[in-house]
């Protein structure tokens, strides 16, 4: 009901180019051009999909847990992030910034998992041990993945 009010009041959900970490478009873009399927899945709105698809950044597939009607951690996100994507889930890189949302459920569903020191809990969770025990890399941008992936599939 609050997030009806603040749409109705002109106040609801923004997504600019603004918004985005700086490594966002170009990392994406970098993947791209590395031969490697993009999809961007996360725990927000049916709006926030839509603003995402609005900015074009280079992905091949936008989702949303508010699209999907189940949310992480729950295994059955991660269902969806393996049907999204091409390929068997140990070739998907599930790249996210929680401990409990992103590293280990990823894991437990077979996903290779890449751990991002990005906003509070990125640098918080990096030197976990439930982190460092399942995750495949820690990084601090986006820019490391493609030759991290491209050197896992030489």
């Amino acid at each position: 009901m609050e997030r009806r009010l603040r749409e109705e009041a002109g106040q609801g959900e923004l997504i600019e180019e603004e918004d985005l970490y700086p490594d966002v478009r170009p990392g994406l873009q970098a993947l791209r051009e590395a031969g490697i399927w993009v999809g961007i899945a996360g725990n927000q709105t049916v709006r926030t999909a839509e603003l995402l698809r609005e900015l074009h950044l280079p992905a091949d597939a936008v989702a949303t847990s508010g699209e999907w009607g189940v949310a992480k951690p729950d295994p059955a996100f991660f269902t969806k992030v393996i049907d999204m994507a091409p390929g068997s889930p140990e070739e998907i890189v599930y790249v996210g910034d929680h401990r409990d949302n992103d590293v280990i459920p990823g894991h437990t569903a077979g996903l290779r998992t890449a751990l991002i020191r990005r906003g509070p809990w990125g640098y918080l969770w990096a030197d976990d041990s439930q982190v460092t025990s399942r995750v495949n890399w820690v990084i601090n941008s986006l820019y490391e993945l493609p030759s991290l992936i491209t050197k896992t599939w030489r």
